[in-house]
Parts: C-alpha cells; sequence; structure tokens
C-alpha cells in the first residue's frame, strides 16, 4: 500500500504535532465538547509524596504509647502544653481518644468536630513493605503492592469499571498538576491542567495566536488555522479535535485564578481551588488528582512540634479547611470525599540529624460530607518496642490501603467491580467509614445508586470492624533510597523541537 501525503496533509501533521509539543499530551483525551451534569460522587485524591511524618501528625497524648513516643523523639515530639501542643480528638460524645492533631493543623481539627473527618490507623501495603519512594509511590499508584506492571493506574481503572460511564463525559478525571500522576495512567479521558488560567494553546508570536479585537479583516490565528486543519478521519485528527474540545471547554467555564477573600495562597490551595471550580461547574468530574511534596524530612524537621514540619502541616490544613468550607457553604460537599495519603510514614525514632527516616504504617485521613467522621478506624497497634521490632523500629500496617478506597468505590461510586480496581485483592470487608457503607452496591450492569448521607447527631462512635487476617505476611526488608524524579527523555524533546521550528517556518513561507 502506499501512502500519499500531499503539502496541507504534511501541514496538518506537522500542526498538530507541534500543538502536542506547546500544550503537552495532557490534552489528548476523549469526550465531547459540552459540559456534562455530575449527577455523581466526586472523589480528590491527595498524594503527599515524600512520606509524611504521621506519629507528628495524628500525635499520642497520653498512657504507655505518649512515654514511648516522647522516649524516642525527645527533639521533634509535639508537646501536650504549652506552645505549639497538640489538639486534642474527641468523639462526638465528649469522650477523649488519646490522641491529638499537630498544632499546624487547626483547620483539620475543626472538621474533626464537625464530624466530617476520619483517620485510619496504620494503614498502608499490608502484604508489601519497601522503604523507596519510587516503589511505594507506584504500588500504591497502581493499587498493587507488589507488582508494577499493570501499566494502569487505580484511578483510571476506577473511571474505566464505573456503572454507565461514558465517553461522552467531558471531564471525568483530572489530575491538577504538570504533569500526569502515575494513578491515572491509561485513563483516555483524563486531563492534566496545572493551572487553568494558563491552559491555552500560545506558542509562537502573541499576535499570531488567535484572532484579537483590531485584527484584520479575515484573519486567522493559529488556534483558528488549527481548529479548521483537524478534519478528518485519522489518528492525529482526533486527537487534534479532542485537543480543541478541551480547549474550548475549559475556556467557556469562568474558571479565575483570584483565589477567595480569605483563602490561602499556597500552591496546594490554589490546586485544590481548580478543582472546587470543577466541581461545581458541572463538567462531569468523578475523580481529581492533586500531588503535594515536601515531606521527606530526613533533617531540620523542627524542634517541638514548630519548624519546617510546622510549616508544612498549616499549609496542608488550611488549603483542605478553605476547599471544605468552600464545597460546603455551596451545598456541594455531601457529593465530595477527599483522601490524603502518603508512601509511607516515618521512622518512630528520630534521627542524628533532627529528622526521621523512612518508616512504614501512617495514618490515612478520610474528609468529606458522606464521611461517619470524628472516628478512629483500624486498629492501633502501640508504640510498645516488642511491637515495633519485628519492623525495625516502624509502626507496623494493620489496615490495607485497599480495603478504604474499595469501601469508597463501593458505597459512594456505586462500583461493584472493585476486584478490577484492585486486583489480587481479597477478604474485603467494609470498615464504616462512607454513608452506606455495607449496603448491597451495584451491579456491573446497573447504575449505581445515590446512598443518604447521615445527619451529624446520628454519627456512630462505636468500635470499627475487625481488620481481616493479611493474605501475606508482611516481611521487613532493607531501607533502599532512588531518586522518584521523571524527566522527558531528549529523543522525545527534541523533535519536537525541530518540528515546532519547521512549523514556524512553513506558516511564514505560506502564510498562514
Amino acid at each position: 500500500m502506499t501512502i500519499e501525503l500531499d503539502r496541507r496533509g504534511f501541514l496538518k501533521g506537522c500542526c498538530a504535532t507541534a500543538a502536542a509539543g506547546v500544550a503537552g499530551p495532557a490534552l489528548f483525551f476523549g469526550g465531547d465538547a459540552h459540559a456534562a451534569a455530575n449527577g455523581y460522587d466526586t472523589v480528590v485524591h491527595v498524594f503527599l509524596r515524600g512520606g509524611i511524618d504521621g506519629l507528628n501528625l495524628v500525635v499520642p497524648l497520653s498512657g504507655n504509647d505518649r512515654t514511648y513516643y516522647e522516649q524516642a523523639r525527645p527533639d521533634i515530639r509535639v508537646p501536650v502544653s504549652g506552645e505549639n501542643a497538640a489538639l486534642p480528638l474527641t468523639l462526638a460524645n465528649g469522650a477523649a481518644t488519646g490522641f491529638g492533631l499537630h498544632a499546624a493543623a487547626s483547620g483539620l481539627r475543626d472538621i474533626w468536630a464537625d464530624g466530617r473527618l476520619a483517620i485510619v490507623h496504620c494503614c498502608g501495603m499490608q502484604s508489601t513493605v519497601t522503604r523507596s519512594h519510587f516503589d511505594a509511590q507506584q504500588y500504591l499508584d497502581f493499587g498493587t503492592p507488589g507488582n508494577k506492571g499493570s501499566g494502569t493506574g487505580w484511578l483510571a481503572r476506577a473511571w474505566a469499571t464505573h456503572p454507565g460511564a461514558s465517553s461522552s463525559v467531558l471531564m471525568p478525571a483530572l489530575a491538577v498538576n504538570s504533569r500526569l500522576p502515575a494513578n491515572l495512567l491509561g485513563a483516555t479521558q483524563a486531563l492534566t491542567m496545572g493551572s487553568p488560567t494558563d491552559f491555552d494553546l500560545n506558542g509562537g508570536s502573541w499576535a499570531w495566536q488567535r484572532a484579537r479585537d483590531g485584527a484584520p479583516a479575515g484573519f486567522r490565528g493559529v488556534n483558528e488555522t488549527l481548529a479548521q486543519m483537524w478534519e478528518g478521519n485519522v489518528g492525529i485528527e482526533h486527537s487534534g479535535r479532542a485537543a480543541n474540545a478541551a480547549l474550548r471547554t475549559i475556556g467557556q467555564q469562568a474558571y479565575t485564578g483570584t483565589l477567595p477573600a480569605a483563602w490561602p495562597t499556597s500552591t496546594f490551595a490554589r490546586q485544590l481551588w481548580t478543582v472546587a471550580q470543577s466541581i461545581r461547574f458541572n463538567v462531569g468530574l468523578r475523580y481529581a488528582a492533586v500531588d503535594v511534596g515536601g515531606w521527606d524530612t530526613h533533617e531540620s524537621q523542627g524542634n517541638a512540634g514548630g519548624g519546617y514540619f510546622h510549616g508544612r502541616v498549616g499549609e496542608l490544613s488550611q488549603a483542605l479547611a478553605a476547599f471544605y468550607g468552600e464545597l460546603a457553604g455551596s451545598g456541594q460537599m455531601g457529593r465530595v470525599t477527599v483522601v490524603v495519603q502518603s508512601e509511607f510514614g516515618r521512622r518512630v525514632r528520630e534521627n542524628g540529624s533532627g529528622g526521621t527516616d523512612h518508616g512504614y504504617g501512617n495514618p490515612l485521613l478520610v474528609m468529606g460530607g458522606p464521611v461517619n467522621g470524628r472516628r478512629f478506624y483500624g486498629s492501633w497497634a502501640g508504640l510498645h518496642p516488642e511491637i515495633l521490632s519485628p519492623h525495625f523500629g516502624d509502626v507496623p500496617v494493620t489496615t490495607d490501603f485497599r480495603r478504604v478506597f474499595t469501601e469508597l468505590l463501593q458505597a459512594r461510586m456505586g462500583n461493584a467491580r472493585t476486584g478490577e480496581v484492585f486486583p489480587g485483592y481479597g477478604g474485603y470487608s467494609p470498615l464504616g467509614i462512607f454513608a452506606g457503607a455495607g449496603v448491597a452496591v451495584a451491579t456491573a450492569s446497573a447504575p449505581g445508586r445515590r446512598v443518604p448521607e447521615p445527619a451529624l447527631s446520628n454519627l456512630r462512635t462505636g468500635n470499627p470492624a475487625p481488620e481481616p487476617a493479611a493474605t501475606t505476611a508482611a516481611t521487613p526488608v532493607p531501607i533502599r533510597h532512588r531518586r522518584a524524579s521523571v524527566r522527558m527523555p531528549a529523543r522525545v524533546t527534541q523533535p519536537l523541537l525541530r518540528l515546532r521550528l519547521k512549523l514556524y517556518r512553513l506558516m511564514q513561507q505560506h502564510r498562514l
């Protein structure tokens, strides 16, 4: 078969390829260029990359565990009184829990008091132990501990198995990031958008980008020219139309970079503001992914609850509280669940550099309108040296993270195909974190049903359901350190740059 390519076809290919280099591969996703009403819940997954020190975020305040905690952390411990004292957590009936939040987490404490924050003790990978950032993050992103060969992220599979999932949904999955995270890998409808105000095809001369006020009659800029040239029925033209649809649809929404009054101004807060706007605009958002780095505190973590870690926790807490308040005030929080996860915790004993090294078990935060909050879930093993010793001095994992996410997908998203989302995970039983947990979920062929949310006064305060026995015993492994950064290779970026230069010269030559 002979393939013929005329000048117009060649220019199409150059334009489409150059557009990919300017706007990025995240533009290429399926879906029509219209907004779809979002009648489902929305899951916001916040990944704290670097391994947050969960023991200084959720702090033991009393009993033997407090004694062991203070002995292990004479300098970096969070005090129970005075400056930077931990914020005690009580149950709905006022009973003490024996735990508190870091002093900088007052926003999270207020959500807890509102009954919409739950904490899962000692959560993580129960069947696989690694202290490598790179490996642990991949296992969690793929939802397959011990196996990095799935090729798709668990959020991508959650949407692929979602009852009633359709390619006509405009924006079912969104990563507020500069690149697509691995948990959305394989989601062809996922959109990556670092900032909606910068989501634009703006390469080349400003005057050539699009027709603007004052342009000569009949003038067409690069954007208009590309939109017309992406007609046809070949693969690159389909991708081009999808990219153009994304640009047009986002451009038609009333996104703003101006934060609401009293919002924090951190990067994380701005990311959550983008998610909040996307939820309110009803563009079909079911899953949102946000990454927050800076948690690898090997040194200078901060003494007596202050310092660097205090600032990081404050940023996290303030942004989540602003997000919660914004959506609660607009009546949207009842269908939104936020899960805050990190790849692993930190070593119980502080190191000689005023920090903490890579650990194992960690608290997992679950926040939102559908949450049976103001409760701890899972099993707290304690800090007795005999408990920590088999785990090289780390907090053990007693609750598999997939147990929490399985319950979330079944109870809130109506997804009965969670075995496909988390292949190899068995023995599931709900913890009772979410409204509707334990009820019959939708079948694979039937649409999911919304579950009514409990009133704050009806929140349960009993003991959580027991954790089933692990299918595979966890075996500690030596600590390994790897860099987790990902860079686009030169063999990819250099051809794109050459094509963009060629496109620019062709446009000059033919006056496009």
